[in-house]
């Protein structure tokens, strides 16, 4: 993570820590809403889609962090088996954020209608 709380790519060897054990060559996560693909040692695939509805936000749990996607666009991965092993493909597609945005701003949450706005904090 940077120093003003931006979520980054961890580096290969801490990730590599982190999947140690988890022998399986395709591991699928979640929670940064980032979509990332990362080739692991022995030919693993670790994949995260990315996120419908939650293009950037701001926290502070459990220590403060930001995520940004910088589009507002719905993003998702499509796994392909090979005879190399896995694929992953990310795909974006428009979707109707402006209504979700005006939705924000109607329960109160102007934070969350201009992330979904733009897909930034």
């Amino acid at each position: 993570m940077a120093e003003d709380g931006r979520v980054s790519l961890r580096p290969q060897p801490e990730i590599e820590t982190l999947a140690a054990g988890v022998d399986l060559p395709l591991i699928l996560c979640g929670h940064t809403h980032l979509p990332r693909i990362v080739r692991l040692s022995g030919g693993r695939l670790l994949v995260n889609p990315g996120s419908v509805g939650c293009p950037a936000y701001e926290d502070d749990r459990p220590y403060q962090h930001k995520v940004e996607t910088g589009h507002p666009m719905a993003s998702y991965a499509i796994l392909e088996k090979t005879t190399a092993g896995w694929a992953a493909y990310f795909r974006t597609v428009p979707y109707d954020h402006m209504a979700m945005s005006k939705r924000a701003t109607k329960n109160g949450r102007p934070e969350w209608a201009a992330a979904l706005a733009t897909g930034r904090v």
